[in-house]
Formats: structure tokens, sequence, C-alpha cells
């Protein structure tokens, strides 16, 4: 009897001195599966790498449209975190209860450019440059799933050149498909994300914000994430001074602020 009741104190023992279980359960070698907008396929590669290098977590970043994204988590992708393109879709998995309560955090405000292949001959500065017959081809990202694709059809419209042009668009699964198109001349004229559109084979301008409705962009983590503490954490990395110097450098506005 007396043994027993030992074996028992000692199990108590070892049970009190485990804790309750972790919301990060799991190896800290475990990577951080970021699920993020392809607009920021520069600024997170960056800026997984510096959170990696300060806190020994590797970060695996899976881009592509937020709308594609947001698909994969409703049917059971194992991602920590996701990085939108705009409040809507993760809005949209909150309502659904794949949202942790509380993380939802507005990271940056998005901005478009119009780009145009170096090698096209083409002298293509504002979106009324468009109507040219000579712009046969222009890229977009599909709108229906793509945040920077819808931002895109709206500043057609209200520039008064998507009827003059829609005929002649090609759909990028995601923006940074659609900088591929104008990269390699398959689109020569497109509309993608200024994040991206620093790349030797194009030259871009800025659109004005006033053409399309704010790309505020959101970053939540998943529910059921059994990494949640570092999901958190790297969302507080994003927004924190590192993160935010990296976002501006690649033509994001930061929370609070414009243009």
């Amino acid at each position: 009897m007396t043994r027993n009741l030992a074996l028992l104190s000692l199990l108590l023992l070892s049970l009190a001195a485990c804790g309750p279980a972790s919301a990060d359960a799991g190896d800290p070698a475990d990577p951080l599966l970021v699920a993020a907008a392809s607009d920021l396929q520069f600024a997170f590669g960056e800026i997984a790498r510096l959170y990696e290098e300060e806190t020994g977590r590797p970060v695996r970043v899976t881009f592509g449209s937020t709308g594609n994204l947001t698909a994969q988590i409703e049917n059971g992708a194992p991602y920590d975190v996701l990085a939108a393109a705009n409040v809507a879709y993760v809005e949209q998995l909150d309502e659904q209860g794949l949202i942790v309560s509380g993380t939802k955090q507005l990271y940056a405000r998005g901005r478009l450019a119009l780009v145009v292949n170096r090698q096209s001959g083409l002298h293509v500065s504002r979106l009324d440059d468009l109507r040219d017959a000579a712009v046969r081809r222009v890229a977009i990202a599909n709108p229906e799933h793509a945040p920077y694709g819808l931002a895109a059809q709206q500043a057609l419209q209200s520039a008064g050149v998507w009827d003059a042009v829609r005929d002649r668009l090609v759909l990028g699964e995601n923006v940074s498909q659609t900088l591929q198109f104008v990269q390699t001349g398959d689109a020569p004229v497109g509309i993608v994300a200024l994040s991206i559109a620093d790349v030797p084979e194009v030259q871009g301008a800025l659109l004005d914000e006033d053409l399309h409705d704010p790309i505020d962009q959101v970053m939540a983590v998943i529910q059921g994430s059994p990494r949640e503490d570092a999901a958190r954490d790297f969302v507080r990395f994003v927004n924190g001074p590192v993160g935010q110097e990296i976002m501006v450098q690649y033509g994001f506005v930061l929370p609070g602020e414009s243009d």
C-alpha cells in the first residue's frame, strides 16, 4: 500500500512538472508554416529569414493568391499564419471559426503599379495609354480570387478603359504570375503590386490609389495551429520595427500612415 502511494505521488509530481499543454507544442525546430499573398514574395522572403536568425525557428512560406490560400485553409491545409492581401478573406475564415480570436492585425496597405516590358517598344505610363491598339495584351491577376486583380479591375473601370481592354486581358493565377507574363513579354503590359514591380525586365508607374478600393492587408493565426505561440510571435515580428522597415522598403504603406 505504502509503495503504491509513493508511486502515485511520483507520478503526480511528474505531471505537475510538465505543466499544462502548451499552445506551441512540438519541436521548436519544426518550421512555422505561413500562407502569404503573392505580393509579399520579396518582403516576406526577407522577413522570414530575419525571424529565423533571431528566434532559431525556421519559417516556410507558401505564396499564392489570397483566395486560393483561403480555400486551402478551409479544406484543412496545416498553415499556422495567413498573411492575406485584403481583409475580406480573413473575415471569411473568422466567420467559420478558423481564426484564433484576437489575432487579426492590419499589417500593410498595398499599392498598384502599371508595368511594361522594357523590350516591348511600348510607351505606357498611364492607364489611358492602354487604349492604343498596339497594346495587344494586358495582364492582371484573376479578380475572382486575387485581391490585386480585383483592384486592377477597379482601376481600369475608374479610368474608363475597362471596356477597351477587357477582351485583351490575360489573367494570372496570382499577382506574381501576372508579373511573369510581363517579364517574358507574353503580355507586354500589366498591372501588378508595387511591392514586386522592381525587377530588371520591366519599368513601372505607381497608380493613383483613388482608382480602387484600399488594399488593406490583414494577417491572423489559424485556429488549431500546433505552433500558436510562435505564430503569434511571427505576427508581432512583422508588425515590429524590423518587419515594418522591410515592408516600407518594398513600397507598402504601414497601418495608420498615409503614402
